[in-house]
């Protein structure tokens, strides 16, 4: 009868282990991607269009 060979199943269990972390890695890194480029408005900070010479809400220094 052959011997179990422990060595082996054991590099297997690391390799799956291995390709599981960098599979949830990428999804994680996809997932910033994702949120990064279509939630937050870009243009003005209430998702406007922001008018030039305009100032941001909560910034009086232009009224002084």
């Amino acid at each position: 009868m052959a011997t179990p060979n422990y060595g082996y199943e054991k590099r297997q269990r690391e390799l799956a282990k291995k390709k599981k972390k960098e599979e949830k890695l990428k999804a994680k890194a996809a997932g910033r991607q994702h949120t990064d480029d279509g939630d937050a408005p870009a243009e003005g900070q209430d998702g406007g269009p922001q008018e030039p010479g305009a100032t941001p809400a909560g910034n009086d220094s232009a009224a002084d």
